[in-house]
Protein backbone atom coordinates (compact mmCIF):
# COMPACT_ATOMS: atom_id res chain seq x y z
CA UNK A 1 0.00 0.00 0.00
CA UNK A 2 1.66 3.45 -0.91
CA UNK A 3 2.58 5.43 2.04
CA UNK A 4 1.04 9.14 2.02
CA UNK A 5 3.45 12.04 2.26
CA UNK A 6 3.33 13.60 5.45
CA UNK A 7 2.94 16.72 4.28
CA UNK A 8 -0.38 17.47 1.82
CA UNK A 9 -1.89 18.74 -0.29
CA UNK A 10 0.52 17.63 -3.21
CA UNK A 11 1.51 18.86 -6.75
CA UNK A 12 2.42 16.33 -9.39
CA UNK A 13 2.28 13.99 -12.32
CA UNK A 14 0.57 11.17 -13.01
CA UNK A 15 0.13 9.36 -16.12
CA UNK A 16 -3.60 7.78 -17.16
CA UNK A 17 -4.30 5.06 -19.86
CA UNK A 18 -7.16 7.40 -21.90
CA UNK A 19 -9.91 5.02 -24.10
CA UNK A 20 -10.50 5.69 -26.95
CA UNK A 21 -13.78 7.92 -27.50
CA UNK A 22 -13.37 10.63 -25.36
CA UNK A 23 -11.44 13.68 -26.22
CA UNK A 24 -8.52 14.67 -23.97
CA UNK A 25 -9.90 17.68 -22.48
CA UNK A 26 -12.88 15.64 -21.33
CA UNK A 27 -10.75 13.04 -19.69
CA UNK A 28 -9.10 15.83 -17.29
CA UNK A 29 -11.84 17.57 -16.92
CA UNK A 30 -13.72 14.52 -15.02
CA UNK A 31 -10.76 14.37 -13.37
CA UNK A 32 -11.18 17.91 -12.24
CA UNK A 33 -14.29 16.59 -10.74
CA UNK A 34 -12.66 13.95 -8.32
CA UNK A 35 -9.01 15.77 -7.96
CA UNK A 36 -10.94 19.20 -6.45
CA UNK A 37 -12.79 17.25 -4.04
CA UNK A 38 -9.65 15.37 -2.43
CA UNK A 39 -7.52 16.22 0.33
CA UNK A 40 -4.64 14.77 -1.38
CA UNK A 41 -4.55 18.15 -3.73
CA UNK A 42 -6.79 20.43 -1.64
CA UNK A 43 -6.31 21.77 1.98
CA UNK A 44 -8.99 20.20 4.38
CA UNK A 45 -10.45 23.65 5.42
CA UNK A 46 -10.74 24.73 1.83
CA UNK A 47 -12.78 21.49 0.77
CA UNK A 48 -16.02 23.12 2.14
CA UNK A 49 -15.15 26.46 0.69
CA UNK A 50 -14.60 24.84 -2.55
CA UNK A 51 -17.63 22.70 -2.65
CA UNK A 52 -19.78 26.08 -1.95
CA UNK A 53 -17.76 27.61 -4.88
CA UNK A 54 -18.31 25.29 -7.35
CA UNK A 55 -21.70 24.97 -6.94
CA UNK A 56 -22.04 28.57 -7.05
CA UNK A 57 -19.12 29.28 -9.82
CA UNK A 58 -18.31 26.17 -11.47
CA UNK A 59 -14.68 26.86 -10.19
CA UNK A 60 -12.67 24.76 -8.26
CA UNK A 61 -9.31 25.12 -5.82
CA UNK A 62 -7.16 22.87 -8.20
CA UNK A 63 -5.07 23.67 -11.46
CA UNK A 64 -4.85 20.63 -13.63
CA UNK A 65 -3.98 19.86 -17.10
CA UNK A 66 -2.31 16.86 -19.68
CA UNK A 67 0.98 17.24 -21.40
CA UNK A 68 -0.07 16.35 -25.11
CA UNK A 69 -3.31 15.97 -26.34
CA UNK A 70 -4.62 12.21 -27.85
CA UNK A 71 -7.23 12.66 -30.90
CA UNK A 72 -10.72 10.76 -29.77
CA UNK A 73 -9.75 7.96 -32.11
CA UNK A 74 -6.49 7.22 -30.08
CA UNK A 75 -6.02 5.61 -26.52
CA UNK A 76 -3.12 4.97 -24.42
CA UNK A 77 -0.65 7.46 -22.34
CA UNK A 78 -1.95 10.76 -21.33
CA UNK A 79 0.33 12.79 -18.87
CA UNK A 80 -1.52 14.80 -16.11
CA UNK A 81 -0.13 17.00 -14.23
CA UNK A 82 -1.93 18.77 -10.72
CA UNK A 83 -0.79 22.12 -9.12
CA UNK A 84 2.78 23.20 -10.08
CA UNK A 85 3.17 19.92 -11.42
CA UNK A 86 1.28 21.82 -14.60
CA UNK A 87 4.27 23.77 -15.18
CA UNK A 88 6.00 20.95 -15.94
CA UNK A 89 3.74 19.63 -18.56
CA UNK A 90 5.76 21.51 -21.57
CA UNK A 91 8.49 18.79 -20.60
CA UNK A 92 6.27 16.22 -22.54
CA UNK A 93 5.97 17.86 -25.75
CA UNK A 94 9.09 17.81 -26.98
CA UNK A 95 9.63 14.41 -25.73
CA UNK A 96 9.84 11.10 -27.51
CA UNK A 97 6.89 9.33 -27.87
CA UNK A 98 5.49 5.59 -28.76
CA UNK A 99 2.73 4.59 -30.98
CA UNK A 100 0.85 1.43 -32.49
CA UNK A 101 -1.37 2.17 -35.16
CA UNK A 102 -3.78 0.41 -37.80
CA UNK A 103 -3.81 1.57 -41.45
CA UNK A 104 -6.57 0.59 -43.84
CA UNK A 105 -6.04 1.04 -47.78
CA UNK A 106 -8.39 2.17 -50.38
CA UNK A 107 -9.92 5.31 -48.69
CA UNK A 108 -9.02 8.72 -47.61
CA UNK A 109 -10.97 10.82 -45.06
CA UNK A 110 -10.90 14.26 -44.17
CA UNK A 111 -9.24 13.65 -40.77
CA UNK A 112 -6.80 11.00 -41.93
CA UNK A 113 -8.61 8.67 -39.57
CA UNK A 114 -11.88 6.77 -39.34
CA UNK A 115 -13.45 9.82 -37.39
CA UNK A 116 -13.59 11.74 -40.69
CA UNK A 117 -15.85 11.52 -43.95
CA UNK A 118 -14.78 9.41 -46.92
CA UNK A 119 -12.91 11.95 -49.32
CA UNK A 120 -11.57 9.97 -51.34
CA UNK A 121 -11.04 5.97 -52.84
CA UNK A 122 -8.24 4.19 -54.92
CA UNK A 123 -7.08 0.65 -55.52
CA UNK A 124 -5.06 -1.34 -52.92
CA UNK A 125 -5.18 -4.60 -54.19
CA UNK A 126 -1.55 -3.85 -55.46
CA UNK A 127 -0.18 -3.51 -52.15
CA UNK A 128 2.09 -6.32 -50.71
CA UNK A 129 3.61 -6.80 -47.21
CA UNK A 130 7.14 -6.24 -49.45
CA UNK A 131 5.93 -3.30 -50.66
CA UNK A 132 4.84 -1.52 -47.53
CA UNK A 133 8.49 -2.54 -46.06
CA UNK A 134 10.42 -1.03 -48.60
CA UNK A 135 8.06 2.68 -48.36
CA UNK A 136 8.65 2.31 -44.78
CA UNK A 137 12.85 3.51 -45.58
CA UNK A 138 11.24 6.82 -47.10
CA UNK A 139 9.83 7.95 -43.53
CA UNK A 140 12.50 6.64 -40.94
CA UNK A 141 14.75 9.76 -39.97
CA UNK A 142 14.60 13.20 -40.02
CA UNK A 143 11.85 14.06 -42.55
CA UNK A 144 9.62 16.85 -43.45
CA UNK A 145 6.21 16.42 -42.20
CA UNK A 146 2.75 18.52 -42.92
CA UNK A 147 0.34 18.63 -40.60
CA UNK A 148 -3.38 16.98 -41.66
CA UNK A 149 -5.78 20.41 -42.37
CA UNK A 150 -7.98 18.48 -39.79
CA UNK A 151 -6.38 19.44 -36.68
CA UNK A 152 -5.93 21.82 -33.95
CA UNK A 153 -2.67 23.64 -35.26
CA UNK A 154 -2.92 27.56 -35.58
CA UNK A 155 -2.36 29.56 -38.68
CA UNK A 156 -2.91 33.24 -37.82
CA UNK A 157 -4.48 32.47 -34.07
CA UNK A 158 -7.32 30.43 -35.71
CA UNK A 159 -6.79 26.53 -35.91
CA UNK A 160 -6.80 24.72 -39.42
CA UNK A 161 -10.04 23.05 -38.81
CA UNK A 162 -12.17 26.16 -38.66
CA UNK A 163 -10.66 27.33 -42.11
CA UNK A 164 -11.53 23.68 -43.64
CA UNK A 165 -15.38 23.66 -41.46
CA UNK A 166 -15.91 27.23 -42.18
CA UNK A 167 -14.74 27.50 -46.00
CA UNK A 168 -12.04 30.43 -45.00
CA UNK A 169 -9.22 30.11 -47.70
CA UNK A 170 -5.98 29.96 -46.07
CA UNK A 171 -3.57 32.27 -46.09
CA UNK A 172 -0.82 30.05 -46.76
CA UNK A 173 -0.07 26.77 -47.44
CA UNK A 174 0.61 24.45 -43.89
CA UNK A 175 3.91 24.49 -43.80
CA UNK A 176 5.83 21.68 -43.81
CA UNK A 177 8.21 20.69 -40.48
CA UNK A 178 10.87 18.92 -39.11
CA UNK A 179 10.85 15.72 -37.03
CA UNK A 180 12.65 13.01 -36.31
CA UNK A 181 10.99 8.98 -37.10
CA UNK A 182 14.07 7.21 -34.50
CA UNK A 183 12.12 3.90 -35.73
CA UNK A 184 9.01 2.49 -37.75
CA UNK A 185 8.20 -1.03 -38.80
CA UNK A 186 5.60 -3.21 -39.73
CA UNK A 187 4.81 -5.50 -36.74
CA UNK A 188 1.58 -7.20 -38.06
CA UNK A 189 0.00 -7.49 -41.86
CA UNK A 190 -3.66 -8.20 -41.24
CA UNK A 191 -4.21 -8.03 -44.84
CA UNK A 192 -8.33 -8.96 -45.31
CA UNK A 193 -8.75 -10.80 -42.03
CA UNK A 194 -9.99 -8.33 -39.72
CA UNK A 195 -13.09 -6.05 -39.53
CA UNK A 196 -12.48 -2.55 -39.93
CA UNK A 197 -14.33 -0.68 -43.06
CA UNK A 198 -14.36 2.28 -44.55
CA UNK A 199 -16.46 4.93 -42.67
CA UNK A 200 -19.92 5.21 -44.23
CA UNK A 201 -20.02 9.14 -43.82
CA UNK A 202 -19.05 11.23 -46.82
CA UNK A 203 -18.87 14.89 -47.42
CA UNK A 204 -21.74 16.90 -48.37
CA UNK A 205 -21.45 19.12 -51.39
CA UNK A 206 -21.48 21.98 -48.80
CA UNK A 207 -18.78 20.75 -47.12
CA UNK A 208 -16.83 19.88 -50.03
CA UNK A 209 -17.44 23.49 -51.07
CA UNK A 210 -16.39 24.60 -48.17
CA UNK A 211 -12.56 22.34 -48.07
CA UNK A 212 -12.49 23.54 -51.73
CA UNK A 213 -12.68 27.40 -50.57
CA UNK A 214 -9.95 26.57 -47.99
CA UNK A 215 -7.05 25.08 -49.67
CA UNK A 216 -8.23 27.00 -53.06
CA UNK A 217 -5.40 29.82 -52.55
CA UNK A 218 -2.37 26.05 -51.80
CA UNK A 219 -3.82 23.28 -53.20
CA UNK A 220 -5.51 21.44 -56.09
CA UNK A 221 -8.47 21.03 -54.49
CA UNK A 222 -10.37 18.98 -56.82
CA UNK A 223 -7.91 16.69 -57.37
CA UNK A 224 -7.64 16.44 -53.14
CA UNK A 225 -11.52 15.65 -53.19
CA UNK A 226 -11.95 13.70 -56.32
CA UNK A 227 -14.39 11.03 -54.51
CA UNK A 228 -14.50 8.37 -57.38
CA UNK A 229 -16.46 5.25 -57.48
CA UNK A 230 -14.95 2.62 -55.25
CA UNK A 231 -12.53 1.06 -57.93
CA UNK A 232 -12.50 -2.28 -56.48
CA UNK A 233 -16.30 -2.17 -55.80
CA UNK A 234 -17.69 -5.86 -55.44
CA UNK A 235 -14.45 -7.07 -54.44
CA UNK A 236 -15.65 -10.21 -52.03
CA UNK A 237 -12.70 -9.77 -49.32
CA UNK A 238 -12.17 -6.71 -47.13
CA UNK A 239 -9.06 -3.68 -48.06
CA UNK A 240 -5.95 -4.12 -46.59
CA UNK A 241 -4.90 -3.30 -43.14
CA UNK A 242 -1.42 -3.39 -41.87
CA UNK A 243 0.42 -2.26 -38.03
CA UNK A 244 3.04 0.14 -37.91
CA UNK A 245 4.72 0.49 -34.75
CA UNK A 246 7.02 3.90 -34.11
CA UNK A 247 8.62 5.41 -32.02
CA UNK A 248 8.85 9.36 -32.84
CA UNK A 249 9.98 12.57 -31.83
CA UNK A 250 7.17 15.94 -30.05
CA UNK A 251 5.28 16.84 -33.14
CA UNK A 252 4.88 14.35 -35.05
CA UNK A 253 1.54 13.17 -36.70
CA UNK A 254 0.94 9.73 -36.93
CA UNK A 255 -1.75 10.02 -39.24
CA UNK A 256 0.19 12.07 -41.57
CA UNK A 257 2.40 9.24 -41.37
CA UNK A 258 -0.07 7.00 -42.37
CA UNK A 259 -1.71 9.07 -45.24
CA UNK A 260 1.54 10.05 -47.04
CA UNK A 261 2.79 5.99 -46.62
CA UNK A 262 -0.61 5.09 -48.53
CA UNK A 263 0.53 7.97 -51.10
CA UNK A 264 3.51 6.59 -51.26
CA UNK A 265 1.86 2.78 -51.86
CA UNK A 266 -0.11 4.23 -55.20
CA UNK A 267 -2.91 3.69 -52.77
CA UNK A 268 -5.37 6.11 -49.94
CA UNK A 269 -5.19 5.07 -46.42
CA UNK A 270 -6.69 6.38 -43.05
CA UNK A 271 -5.57 5.40 -39.36
CA UNK A 272 -8.33 2.77 -38.04
CA UNK A 273 -6.54 2.32 -34.43
CA UNK A 274 -3.98 4.39 -32.74
CA UNK A 275 -2.63 3.77 -28.83
CA UNK A 276 0.10 5.71 -27.43
CA UNK A 277 2.38 3.07 -25.63
CA UNK A 278 4.89 5.80 -24.23
CA UNK A 279 5.30 9.55 -23.67
CA UNK A 280 9.01 10.20 -22.57
CA UNK A 281 9.02 7.57 -19.37
CA UNK A 282 5.18 7.15 -18.22
CA UNK A 283 4.20 4.12 -20.30
CA UNK A 284 1.78 1.37 -20.78
CA UNK A 285 4.36 -1.64 -19.89
CA UNK A 286 7.40 -0.80 -18.53
CA UNK A 287 10.21 -1.95 -20.46
CA UNK A 288 13.27 0.14 -19.10
CA UNK A 289 14.45 0.97 -15.43
CA UNK A 290 12.47 4.32 -14.61
CA UNK A 291 9.63 3.63 -16.62
CA UNK A 292 6.41 4.45 -14.92
CA UNK A 293 2.97 2.99 -15.21
CA UNK A 294 -0.15 4.72 -15.90
CA UNK A 295 -3.27 4.67 -13.96
CA UNK A 296 -6.14 2.72 -15.70
CA UNK A 297 -9.23 5.03 -16.86
CA UNK A 298 -11.51 2.10 -15.21
CA UNK A 299 -10.14 3.39 -11.95
CA UNK A 300 -11.54 6.86 -12.45
CA UNK A 301 -14.72 6.09 -14.09
CA UNK A 302 -15.93 4.04 -11.05
CA UNK A 303 -14.82 6.59 -8.76
CA UNK A 304 -17.35 9.06 -10.79
CA UNK A 305 -20.11 6.78 -10.65
CA UNK A 306 -20.01 5.81 -7.49
CA UNK A 307 -18.04 7.25 -4.52
CA UNK A 308 -17.21 3.78 -3.06
CA UNK A 309 -15.63 2.63 0.31
CA UNK A 310 -12.38 4.82 2.28
CA UNK A 311 -9.68 2.22 3.77
CA UNK A 312 -9.12 2.54 7.40
CA UNK A 313 -6.86 5.77 6.65
CA UNK A 314 -9.74 7.51 5.03
CA UNK A 315 -8.50 6.83 1.26
CA UNK A 316 -11.03 5.92 -1.61
CA UNK A 317 -9.81 3.48 -4.20
CA UNK A 318 -8.52 6.09 -6.83
CA UNK A 319 -6.66 7.87 -4.51
CA UNK A 320 -4.38 5.05 -3.21
CA UNK A 321 -4.00 4.34 -7.25
CA UNK A 322 -2.49 7.93 -7.60
CA UNK A 323 -0.29 8.06 -4.52
CA UNK A 324 1.10 4.61 -6.04
CA UNK A 325 2.39 6.50 -9.24
CA UNK A 326 2.21 10.40 -9.08
CA UNK A 327 5.19 11.83 -8.99
CA UNK A 328 5.54 14.58 -6.35
CA UNK A 329 6.51 18.38 -7.89
CA UNK A 330 5.74 20.09 -4.51
CA UNK A 331 4.07 19.39 -1.54
CA UNK A 332 2.60 21.16 1.50
CA UNK A 333 2.49 24.59 -0.26
CA UNK A 334 -0.89 23.91 -0.85
CA UNK A 335 -1.67 24.65 -5.10
CA UNK A 336 -0.67 27.73 -6.98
Amino acid sequence: MPKVPSTLPLSGLFGVIKPSGPTSMHIVNQLKTLVEKSRLFVEAEKLEKGAKKRKRRGGGNVKIGQGGTLDPLADGVLVVGVGKGTKRLNDFLDCSKEYRTTCLLGCETDTYDSEGARVRVAPWRHVTQEKVETALAKFRGEIQQAPPIFSALKMDGMPLYDYARKGIPLPRPIEKRPVTIHSLELVEWKGSAHAFRWPEKQFSQDQKAALEKSLSTVTDAHAVLEDAADPEEGAADAPTAFVLKMKVSGGTYVRSIVHDLAHELGSAGHVVTLTRSRQKDYVLEPEEEGDRRCVPWEVFEEALGEEGEKDDEGWLKWEREVLDKIVIVDGGKGNP
